[in-house]
């Protein structure tokens, strides 16, 4: 791509088929892809409790190059890219699904979904011109069905089912969040895939105005047949007076027994607890069953100091981490959260953002807005945590690992470094233009996709043992 460096360091609504003409690049005929020997990502991080890991694929990082980069998608992107089928699939702002073979970057099908919402009418918020698509898609592999959300005008989240091949809408119905207004709920954290049930989170605006919740609303889709008009989706709202997001771009993280963990953003309380900067345990059917805050809730409410801006991560042991905006990591205990003030540790961490990568016993966290990479070191026999190293990278996005390597997007230039996971030295970098705040790649074997400068572009990876 001209511009580019490579670097390699030492080492309910019914079925809708809105249609315009196709969007950059022009639609082919749909074909089916060749599909890589390669495994699944098909939904944020990889897997429903945002590991952020790629397991299958054997050896280390010893070089890496851009394989292929597609020309400039029709709006910006927010989303992490996904694969399912031997596709690599992406969305845009601009209402736009893209699905390229994930080997060759040939383009195999587009869908555009609708209109978007032209910004200015909303009473804040900071994605611009257009707001669409910005939470991350699901996939379900075993069906060939995608879920994503839209965003449409006039005004309403639409989730759609997309057969994968094809890219055409087997359904679509409105999953807004019952009771608030669609202008004032963003749908920014990830779909997640999991008993049966599609969930989909909500928050607010950035600027918190008006009258919004914390929301997650669960959409039945085992059955396979399209939902009802209404009536078979559920819903869950963190119990606040107003604000408590679930904006976490990592959506809802999902534990082996099916159970549902959030963190919520701040709240508008100071002297009654809300709710606000908690961790929260939702049953399947998504019913509270533990939650956790810490003691200075208040005044994490007071400052807008979310201790959702990441998702809940998942421990060995029995243990889950919660960080945010205020730069202190907890430590609970799954079994009994604790309520107010009740984890088993806690300490200083940089201020967190994004998503997290989780490889025991190493824990890798975003700081956005310091600047930050840093690795945790967890020790789950002793239920405690200690600093592992920090790397200074300009607003770096969602850390993963993938080929023996730590791989996150500087976002403000769209550098992609590859690191080591155990030190932070720099492994491998490429330039390929700015990306979305927050931003995260995906991973298969051979290969690590990112959104830069509005393109997808895969990077080709060679490992050793």
């Amino acid at each position: 791509m001209a511009g580019a460096a490579l670097v390699l360091a030492a080492c309910g609504q019914g079925t809708t088929r809105p249609t315009r003409p196709s969007p950059s690049p022009p639609r082919p005929t749909p074909s089916a892809p060749a599909t890589p020997a390669a495994a699944d990502w098909p939904t944020y991080h990889g897997d429903p409790a945002r590991t952020g890991v790629l397991t299958v694929a054997t050896g280390r990082l010893t070089s890496a190059h851009q394989a292929w980069s597609t020309p400039a998608l029709d709006g910006d992107v927010y989303a992490s890219p996904i694969l399912a089928a031997g596709l690599v699939v992406v969305a845009t702002e601009d209402d736009t699904v893209y699905a390229y073979d994930a080997a060759s970057g040939r383009p195999v099908w587009s869908r555009h979904l609708g209109t978007p919402i032209d910004a200015s009418i909303l009473p804040c918020g900071d994605i611009s011109p257009v707001t669409g698509i910005t939470g991350t898609p699901v996939a379900d592999p075993a069906r060939h069905v995608l879920y994503v959300v839209a965003f449409v005008a006039p005004g309403h989240h639409l989730l759609f089912a997309l057969d994968l091949t094809s890219g055409a809408i087997d359904w679509s119905r409105t999953i807004d969040p019952p009771g608030d207004s669609p202008q004032t709920e963003q749908q920014r954290g990830a779909l997640n895939l999991a008993n049966g049930i599609v969930y989909v989170p909500y928050g607010g605006l950035y600027g918190d105005c008006g009258q919004y919740h914390g929301w997650i609303v669960g959409q039945p889709v085992s059955s396979g047949a399209p939902p009802q008009p209404s009536g078979s989706e559920m819903a869950y709202r963190v119990g606040c007076q107003r604000e408590c997001a679930l904006w976490a771009p990592g959506g809802p993280t999902v534990g082996n027994d099916g159970d549902l963990w959030v963190a919520t953003g701040n709240g508008s309380g100071f002297s009654t607890f809300d709710y606000g900067n908690s961790v929260l345990r939702l049953s399947p059917n998504l019913q509270l069953r533990d939650w956790f805050a810490p003691s200075n809730w208040a005044s994490l409410n007071e400052y807008d100091l979310d201790l959702g801006s990441i998702s809940p991560v998942l421990l060995q042991g029995g243990l889950v981490w919660a960080s945010g905006k205020g730069g202190t990591g907890y430590l609970l205990d799954q079994s009994h959260l604790g309520g107010i003030g009740g984890q088993v540790a806690s300490g200083s961490v940089c201020p967190t953002f994004g998503g997290t990568a989780y490889q025991p016993p190493s824990l890798y966290l975003a700081c956005f807005y310091s600047n930050q990479v840093m690795g945790v070191t967890i020790d789950s026999a002793h239920r405690s945590f200690s600093p592992l190293w920090t790397k200074s990278i300009d607003r770096p996005g969602a850390p993963i690992v993938a080929f023996g390597a730590l791989w996150v997007i500087a976002t403000s230039t769209g550098t992609v470094l590859a690191l080591d996971p155990g030190s932070g030295r720099q492994l491998f970098s490429y330039v390929g233009g700015p990306a979305a705040h927050f931003a995260t790649l995906a991973a298969t074997p051979g290969y690590v996709y990112a959104v830069l400068g509005n393109k997808l572009t895969a990077i080709q990876v060679q490992t050793a043992s």
